[in-house]
């Protein structure tokens, strides 16, 4: 009788065991590509004259958010809102810095710094190339100065690599021309476009998707499920790309901006001049809030941008067949991310940094394999501080309680739910919230708050402030916009 008790115990342990590596084995692994300045101009989108082949496909194989905001339109502080889930509290949050002053010279400790150091705490080896929070290639550095070796995220990578080619740093890879200059040694003395005689690999992003499919090939080999944070250049400033892909394009066929003046009833204090796009000292004309630059010129720079949303796409194509080829896509979560819109000539802005519309929303693509939903396009509105429960429940690992953030895995599943319809941005002394028909936003100024709303009930564009007129609207709407205030501006 011992002796089958024995027997018993030991084949329970063995199946137990066995049960343990399966599941070890059926992790997801996640691919998460971050695209700089990526608004949604794309042809799963709607956008015609965009040709952007694999994200389309991607988006035909997953599910496209229609309605994704990011809570701050710049750079560095979308990405920390991103990977921390947080919405922005002090106005640190708010910079490009603020991985850089809330995490780089931290110690560690229980709670994670990101959800990927979160993953990593849970059995994934993880692996960042190029930017995926702000310094390009995860290290801090300055401008001019050598690569550092100091982590932007100390505690959330197994590897943080890069391939910064003829440019030698990933700061000038960033800021790079085709002939290997670059636009920090050259002092801004440099259009903000290029048309580069080169091929893919004539620009850095054409590396970083070279490094990346050597990546997941040894990614394959490993015994434990992974994170690939894969983080693109383009389409951000300057709009360089090769020829091939200017060469989509009929400069002549592509529109203007449909809000060429700032909103009516709008301050300028809503709005900027465009500083980073002027600091191009060789542009050919500047931007300005007095009035758009000439119609020749914005459909050269809009061409530009459209050429480099070309460029990139290919580059996140090449990713994605090596992952199918390699027969990772079974297994493993893709995410498409662009960390902000911008403004490409609308409401007289060049760039990012506003809390309107096209600063805001942005590009996310969810694929999750085996999942049922398919070519779905889902309008809710999702934030990006949403993505980190996302992804801790799509890897199952218990939801974290410190986040502002909630997952949206049950509208992924297609699963009939109450959602709550409403996403929070920060920036310029204002507080912005997009809900399903408004954006309402409040600007503090002067120790006054300053109203703008916007209905988007039957259009998509910012182009006249309705406030004035709509005084009960915007007492339905207060009780909401309170839930977003972080007290970010001392109230």
């Amino acid at each position: 009788m011992k002796k089958l008790i024995l027997v018993f115990l030991v084949l329970l342990f063995a199946v137990s065991c066995s049960v343990k590596k399966t599941e070890k084995k059926q992790k997801l692994n996640v691919l998460f590509i971050a695209i700089d300045d990526l608004r949604p101009e794309l042809g799963c989108y709607g956008n015609k004259q965009i040709k952007s082949p694999n994200i389309d496909k991607l988006a035909s194989e997953g599910v496209l958010f229609t309605n994704h905001y990011v809570q701050v339109p710049t750079c560095g502080a979308s990405r920390y809102a991103m990977l921390t889930g947080l919405l922005p509290s002090d106005r640190i949050a708010l910079s490009n810095e603020a991985c850089v002053k809330k995490l780089t010279h931290k110690p560690e400790s229980g709670k994670p710094e990101t959800f990927i150091h979160y993953l990593r705490q849970n059995g994934y080896y993880t692996v960042g190339i190029g930017k995926i929070s702000h310094y390009p290639d995860g290290y801090v550095y300055g401008y001019l100065e050598p690569k550092s070796h100091v982590r932007e995220l100390p505690y959330s990578w197994d590897e943080m690599i890069f391939d910064p080619g003829k440019w030698g740093t990933g700061q000038n890879a960033f800021f790079g021309y085709a002939d290997g200059t670059n636009r920090n040694e050259l002092n801004n003395l440099v259009k903000p476009y290029e048309k580069g005689n080169v091929d893919d690999t004539g620009y850095v992003d054409g590396l970083t998707a070279e490094l990346a499919i050597r990546k997941l090939k040894e990614l394959k080999n490993r015994k434990q499920p992974f994170f690939l944070g894969v983080g693109f250049f383009k389409p951000h400033l300057p709009f360089n790309s090769p020829a091939k892909y200017w060469d989509m394009y009929n400069e002549d066929e592509i529109p203007l901006a449909p809000v060429r003046k700032i909103p009516d009833n709008v301050s300028t204090l809503s709005l900027h001049n465009s500083g980073e796009f002027n600091s191009y000292k060789l542009g050919d004309e500047k931007a300005s809030l007095k009035g758009p630059v000439s119609e020749a010129y914005e459909r050269k720079l809009r061409h530009a941008y459209f050429a480099c949303v070309s460029y990139v796409d290919a580059q996140v194509g090449k990713v994605l067949d090596e992952l199918k080829r390699l027969g990772l896509d079974k297994n493993t979560i893709v995410i498409v991310w662009g960390d902000h819109g911008w403004h490409l000539g609308d409401q007289l802005v060049w760039g990012k940094h506003t809390i309107f519309e096209r600063a805001l929303r942005s590009t996310l693509i969810v694929k999750v394999p085996g999942a049922n939903q398919q070519g779905v396009r889902n309008s809710n509105i999702v934030s990006t501080v949403d993505i980190y429960p996302t992804i801790s429940e799509l890897c199952g690992l218990p939801l974290p309680d410190w986040t502002d953030g909630k997952s949206f895995v049950p509208l992924l599943r297609g699963d009939v739910v109450t959602w709550d319809n409403k996403a929070f941005s920060y920036y310029r002394n204002g507080i912005s919230m997009r809900t399903p028909d408004f954006r309402f936003t409040v600007y503090f100024r002067n120790n006054k708050k300053v109203y703008e709303l916007y209905d988007h009930r039957n259009k998509d564009i910012e182009d006249v402030n309705v406030a004035a007129w709509h005084p009960e609207i915007i007492e339905k709407l207060l009780p909401l916009w309170q839930k977003g205030d972080t007290g970010l501006y001392g109230e």
